[in-house]
C-alpha cells in the first residue's frame, strides 16, 4: 500500500462526501487503484448524525469508529488501522486540488529524510477580505516557523488537517500524544517528527476548506488562539487551550 488518506469526522454528514470525492478523483487521476496502491480510512469520531452512513456507502471507503472524542484519538486510530507507507491526514472538510498528489510523491521521494509534508488552506467561502487576512496570518507563521525551526533550532510547522507522514516515522513516535485533544496537536507532532527527520510546510501543497470556525468564532480570536498554542506546544509542550467547540455551520459556499 503506497498511501493511506486518514479522515478523522465529527457530525460530518454536510461536507463529507466532497472530501471523499476529491480523494477518490485524484487517486485515480494518478493512476492508482483504491485499495491496492491507495487506501480511504473515515474515522467517525463520536457522530450523532449520518456521517458513518456516508462513509459506509462508498464501496473504497473503510470505517473506524473512535468513540474518545478528539483529533488526536481520532487521528491516531486511523492510523493504526492503515498499512500505507505514507499517512495523508485529511480532515472531512478539506477538499484536496487536483495534482495534491503529485507534489506529495515527488517530495518524498526526492528527500530520505523527509518525515512530514504540510501546507495551507484555502478558504474559498469566506469573503475577499478574510482571506486576504488569512494568507497574511499564514506568511507571518511561516516566518516565525523559519526562525524556531533554522535558528533556535526548535519546533516545526503542520496545518493538522492537510498534512503527509512517513508511517516509519510515526512508528518511532509511538502513541499519541494525549496531553493534546485539538488545539496545539499539529504543533506538537511537528515538534515531535522533527526530532526523527525534516518536515516541511510548502504553500505549493494547499488544500480548500470551510472557513466555518473562522466565521463562527471570529478571525481575531482564531487567530490568536492558534498562535497561542503554537508557542505553548512548541516550547511548554503542552497546549493553552484544552476546550474546543464544535462548529458546523455555515458549510461551504454558506457565509453570509
Amino acid at each position: 500500500m503506497l498511501i493511506s488518506f486518514v479522515v478523522p469526522a465529527y457530525n460530518e454528514e454536510v461536507l463529507l462526501a466532497d472530501t471523499l470525492a476529491a480523494i477518490r478523483a485524484e487517486i485515480a487521476r494518478c493512476g492508482l487503484v483504491a485499495g491496492c496502491d491507495a487506501e480511504i480510512i473515515v474515522v467517525d469520531n463520536a457522530s450523532t448524525d449520518g456521517t458513518g452512513a456516508i462513509a459506509r456507502a462508498w464501496p473504497d471507503v473503510s470505517l473506524v469508529e473512535e468513540p474518545r472524542k478528539g483529533l488526536v484519538a481520532a487521528r491516531w486510530a486511523g492510523f493504526v488501522a492503515s498499512s500505507g507507507a505514507l499517512i495523508a491526514n485529511v480532515d472531512a472538510d478539506t477538499v484536496i486540488p487536483p495534482g495534491w498528489l503529485d507534489r506529495v510523491r515527488a517530495h518524498f521521494a526526492a528527500d530520505p529524510n523527509l518525515v512530514a509534508l504540510s501546507g495551507p488552506y484555502v478558504y474559498a467561502d469566506l469573503a475577499l477580505g478574510k482571506r486576504v487576512l488569512v494568507r497574511v496570518f499564514y506568511r507571518l507563521a511561516y516566518l516565525v516557523y523559519l526562525l524556531n525551526h533554522r535558528v533556535l533550532r526548535v519546533g516545526a510547522m503542520l496545518q493538522g488537517g492537510n498534512f503527509v507522514v512517513r508511517r516509519t516515522a510515526m512508528e518511532r513516535l509511538g502513541a499519541a500524544n494525549d496531553r493534546f485533544s485539538f488545539y496545539g496537536e499539529d504543533t506538537d507532532l511537528a515538534r515531535r517528527l522533527g526530532r526523527i527527520g525534516r518536515v516541511i510546510f510548502t504553500f505549493e501543497l494547499f488544500a480548500q476548506s470551510s472557513g466555518r470556525r473562522l466565521t463562527g468564532e471570529g478571525l481575531l480570536t482564531i487567530g490568536l488562539r492558534y498562535a497561542m498554542n503554537f508557542f505553548w506546544a512548541t516550547f511548554l509542550k503542552k497546549p493553552f487551550t484544552t476546550e474546543w467547540r464544535d462548529i458546523r455551520d455555515p458549510p461551504i459556499g454558506q457565509e453570509q
